[in-house]
């Protein structure tokens, strides 16, 4: 019901306070937007029907009890102990939410250039003017705390070595948050010790393998530091505590290089000046936390003077960090050692200690209270299954849209022969830089190896440069330098697409001819041949994949169930799906990597080469001139890798798409239903459907638009979210993709989206429903774009702004007839061609239906 924001949520933190933050580009909508926000947070329904125990089938008063939403949501995310949230009652919940969410004990940021006085006007009349001030107590007392503790967890099928599956992190009590240039110096701090190869800590924890990556923990009002390894061996425990311990003593008498502040210092300076679509919501998430228990916020946004007093500092107390970490590290006795370690019955034990508390609380009850809480759910399920009055909202309304879009002017020239396209943008004194390099030549037993390829070749050495001092010079010079996979869907076809990697840069305009000096090196000369060095990168990769399942099972899921729809779904699946995952894993259980050295080389020479490249550039006006003379001399220096390579697989047909675009289509593609079921070590199901549609420019993909729009909010929210208990569902139209995230059902799921193909069809919606998902769909059309990333859309997909136009022209035009009509056409099981994934746990149903792959 939140029309046309760009990005709201309610942000329950895993530190001490909820940010609701919105944004929007329009004012109607930010007057809106702030008074449905001003209501959600001071005046929430706390309906004590939505608290209520659970049958799982309401219908029925003999099927089994739950707590459904609350606990099988709730408890596998940040809702705190499983056991402990039924304990919660309804009156405790109000009472909580009166003494915290009070404008007494609230903070208000805004950001933009609407005026200010209509902000706080709107404040006062819909919110304060309502309260008395009370004082709320939420003043957090100091910490004093030393001690160990131990907890266990479930086995990760998927981590990178199934006998290294131990975490330990020791974590110290520093400062207060609210000093700001104190919390400023820990900051830093912070980076000098952990972050990258040259860190004292990466050096001493990371590179000598005994674990996979650091571990982390988040801090509250006091500022914490954690450092800790997952990945280790159960028997390293007590190595590990001492390696951490002489490392503080290292650092201590030998301090850090002064080129590695200097680095730092120059990362600050990039990020002040780099311009982010979201950087009010940026500040508003950097002053909270201080701000939240009574620091300066102003303080804490001067940034340059908190810079230049620490230079200040350090120039007359050489010793200066030195002596902070003897302080707050050797000396400092308030800290927690938290080990964890894997137990194969940890789910079992977590399920039985759940249903004894639920059967405890059942017993307790009365056959009179079971009749009740039957009625209520009953009651429930109506209040569920009953359409909300959404007529009290503030709404834009369509035609409250910009009916055209901004056009982005860019001109099309070429350096040595490979086509640039330049944009003149303010960005603010960097330099953007962006290469597309073709996978079109690259033999297809490569394919695998091209994500660990791009995450490993700006981080290995190159040139004359070991990998230590190239992470350096990259932090000295450029904003960070980045390699990643594409995939791009060609807007007209649907069998057609384009492959490459991304190359991606940014400076300070004075260190531009440093950043393409450091690419030329990379071109030319990468380093490969360092096995150590490939190993820690190979182990750190597998265990961010495995470690992502969890966090992104939902997007895994679409990804599998996209596979066998479009030649780019299956090379999505290949290049950043399950298949990805489980072969990083293969790759970490190697004990030998010349094999995978040799690849690297093989696929360098396919992808860092000219003939197969097109470049962009975003700077300003003024700097455009210098930038192109510098890319020109790049392009040169590269020119030598030129090597004419061909398709190397038959059924490939290249299209070179708006003279710069490689797209191309394979012959022999047929698309085809495909059922896959992932059994993980998860309490919850992330499932997705996806059925092959239109591609972008067809007439019928605006309409698709709307319709999962609407499908999300109007039909499988209620089905899902709130009967099913599931944590989130969207339908996405890149496919007409329906997908559930944390759900603790399975099957029921898929039967809720093919319920939901049915509503569509009957179109029982109205034209307010369908004004509702149009802004929503034109929130995300036209949601900011920053200096740095105008004209991107059509150098990576080829499509121009007046494709864009047409498009939006098509999005106006959407009407009842037409939602009815695609859905259909290419909903109805008879037309369509779908895929379904689920990631979940172990399903008897699922394996007994010969329809799914199960793996």
């Amino acid at each position: 019901q939140l029309r046309l924001c760009h990005d709201l949520c309610v942000r329950p933190q895993t530190s001490d306070y909820t940010m609701y933050p919105f944004s929007t580009q329009n004012g109607k909508d930010f007057q809106n937007l702030l008074s449905v926000y001003l209501d959600a947070a001071f005046f929430p329904c706390l309906r004590e029907q939505d608290f209520w125990l659970e049958n799982e089938n309401p219908t029925d008063p003999n099927s089994p009890w739950s707590l459904k939403e609350w606990y099988h949501t709730y408890s596998v995310v940040s809702g705190g102990e499983p056991l402990a949230i039924p304990d919660l009652t309804w009156e405790q919940l109000k009472q909580f939410h009166a003494t915290h969410y009070h404008p007494s004990n609230a903070r208000f940021f805004t950001y933009g250039d609407l005026p200010l006085e209509q902000h706080l006007k709107q404040i006062e009349e819909e919110a304060l003017s309502k309260f008395e001030r009370i004082n709320p107590n939420t003043e957090v007392p100091p910490s004093h705390t030393g001690r160990e503790d131990h907890v266990t967890c479930s086995p990760d099928a998927l981590a990178p070595d199934p006998a290294r599956q131990n975490t330990l992190c020791v974590s110290y009590l520093l400062g207060d948050i609210t000093d700001t240039f104190e919390g400023f110096t820990l900051s830093l701090l912070s980076s000098l010790m952990i972050s990258g190869p040259n860190s004292p800590f990466y050096k001493a924890l990371i590179e000598p393998n005994i674990g996979t990556d650091f571990s982390s923990v988040v801090g509250t009002k006091e500022a914490s530091f954690s450092i800790g390894l997952q990945g280790m061996a159960e028997e390293d425990t007590e190595r590990v505590k001492q390696i951490i311990s002489q490392t503080i003593n290292d650092i201590i008498e030998s301090g850090f290089e002064e080129e590695r502040i200097d680095a730092l210092l120059h990362k600050i300076e990039i990020q002040m000046k780099h311009q982010s679509t979201n950087f009010g919501l940026s500040l508003a998430s950097y002053i909270a936390s201080s701000w939240n228990h009574d620091g300066d916020p102003v303080e804490l946004l001067q940034i340059n003077d908190s810079v230049a007093k620490f230079k200040q500092t350090l120039k007359e107390n050489p010793r200066f960090l030195q002596d902070k970490v003897k302080h707050y590290f050797k000396e400092n006795t308030h800290r927690l050692t938290l080990s964890m370690s894997p137990d194969e019955v940890y789910l079992e034990k977590q399920a039985k200690a759940e249903e004894e508390k639920l059967q405890k609380k059942i017993h307790a009850l009365s056959d009179s209270d079971k009749k009740d809480i039957y009625e209520k759910g009953l009651e429930l399920l109506a209040a569920q299954s009953k359409t909300q009055d959404a007529s009290c909202l503030p709404a834009l309304k369509v035609s409250d849209i910009e009916p055209t879009i901004p056009v982005t002017p860019v001109q099309i020239s070429t350096a040595v022969g490979v086509p640039v396209q330049y944009c003149e943008q303010p960005t603010n004194g960097l330099v953007y830089f962006r290469a597309m390099c073709s996978l079109n030549t690259l033999p297809e037993d490569l394919r695998l190896y091209v994500p660990l390829f791009c995450s490993v070749v700006t981080k290995m050495g190159c040139g004359g440069l070991d990998y230590r001092q190239q992470s350096q010079q990259m932090e000295l010079r450029t904003g960070g330098m980045s390699v990643s996979t594409q995939v791009v869907p060609d807007s007209t076809q649907l069998d057609m697409y384009e492959q490459g990697v991304l190359l991606s840069s940014s400076c300070l305009e004075r260190n531009l001819p440093h950043m393409f000096h450091l690419w030329s090196d990379i071109f030319n000369n990468p380093h490969f041949d360092e096995v150590e060095r490939l190993r820690v990168l190979v182990m750190m990769s597998a265990q961010e994949l495995a470690n992502g399942i969890s966090y992104s099972g939902h997007m895994y899921a679409m990804t599998r169930a996209g596979r066998h729809l479009t030649p780019a779904g299956d090379l999505n699946e290949t290049l950043g799906g399950m298949e990805q995952v489980k072969f990083m894993k293969r790759v970490a259980e190697l004990s030998d990597l010349s094999q995978v050295i040799r690849t690297l080389v093989r696929i360098k020479k396919h992808l860092l080469n000219p003939d197969n490249m097109r470049c962009a550039i975003n700077t300003t006006p003024q700097k455009m001139s210098d930038t192109a003379a510098q890319l020109e001399s790049f392009m040169k220096d590269v020119a030598d890798n030129r090597k004419e390579r061909k398709p190397v697989r038959s059924n490939i047909i290249e299209v070179n798409y708006q003279q710069t675009n490689q797209n191309m289509k394979e012959q022999n593609f047929q698309p085809c239903q495909m059922k896959t079921f992932f059994q993980l070590p998860f309490p919850v199901h992330f499932i997705s459907e996806s059925i092959r549609t239109v591609p972008f420019s067809h007439h019928d993909y605006a309409s698709l638009c709307i319709l999962a729009r609407m499908m999300t909010a109007k039909f499988l929210h209620g089905e899902i979210r709130e009967k099913g208990g599931a944590y989130g569902c969207v339908v996405d139209f890149v496919f007409l993709s329906r997908t559930s995230l944390r759900d603790p059902n399975s099957v029921q799921t898929l039967s809720a989206f093919r319920r939901g193909v049915d509503w569509a069809k009957s179109g029982q919606f109205t034209q307010q429903d369908i004004d509702e998902a149009k802004l929503s769909v034109f929130s995300a059309v036209d949601s900011p774009v920053a200096p740095a990333d105008k004209g991107m859309g059509r150098f990576l997909s080829g499509v121009t702004d007046e494709m864009k136009q047409n498009h939006r022209e098509r999005l106006f035009a959407v009407t009842h007839q037409s939602l009815v009509e695609v859905a259909e056409r290419y909903l109805g099981v008879g037309q369509r061609t779908c895929g379904v994934a689920i990631l979940g746990p172990e399903n008897e149903a699922i394996k007994k239906d010969p329809s799914w792959i199960v793996k």
